[in-house]
């Protein structure tokens, strides 16, 4: 055997070992990265959906609005309000005040309640788009809500988006180990990459 063969051999045989144990290390070893509870859980969002009734008055409604991509509601009357970035009780405050600064109603009764809120899903999944939030709703169940991943999924590599920061989780760990799952929380956005192979 010449020496060059040999040094092109074991060059080769490395080439495999490396490649072998990288492939391993893809596997369901290590951790996912504790994230922490969304610290606004409690504060109103884009994309939520509310029913807004007013009552103690001669036309008593209820209105089903969703919070759009700028903050804000509309309804009768007093058109446009911002409604993200404060909780229900400071909306039908805020709601009620205007009702009566509008010189709409000299007294209303206003409740607010969240009638659904949602997390999103994008990327290498076989329904992209957004899903219902619910408190149990885990990163794995979230997948499945959506079809499922693709052939061409990077499962090991999926961003979770919350509080304007962002974590890669592999979620063939937290399917084979439930600890390692995450639990979602309304406004989560998680982006499926695509895998180069």
């Amino acid at each position: 055997m010449s020496h060059l063969f040999r040094i092109q051999l074991s060059i080769v045989v490395a080439g495999f070992f490396a490649l072998s144990t990288g492939c391993n290390t893809d596997r369901v070893r290590g951790a996912n990265p504790r994230i922490p509870a969304n610290t606004s859980s409690a504060l109103l969002r884009p994309g939520d959906s509310l029913a807004v009734a007013l009552q103690s008055i001669p036309d008593p409604s209820s209105n089903s609005v969703q919070i759009d991509e700028q903050g804000i509601i509309s309804l009768p009357y007093i058109g446009n309000l911002t409604a993200a970035g404060i909780t229900t009780s400071e909306l039908s405050q805020r709601i009620r005040e205007t009702y009566i600064e509008g010189k709409i109603y000299k007294a209303v009764d206003v409740s607010v309640s969240v009638t659904e809120r949602y997390v999103y899903v994008g990327g290498e999944v076989t329904r992209p788009g957004r899903i219902i939030w619910t408190p149990d709703l885990s990163l794995t169940k979230a997948i499945q809500s959506a079809g499922g991943f693709t052939l061409y999924a990077k499962e090991n590599r999926v961003t979770l988006a919350r509080d304007q920061n962002a974590y890669d989780l592999n979620v063939t760990l937290a399917q084979k180990d439930p600890a390692q799952d995450v639990i979602l929380m309304p406004g989560d956005s998680i982006q499926v990459p695509r895998s180069a192979f």
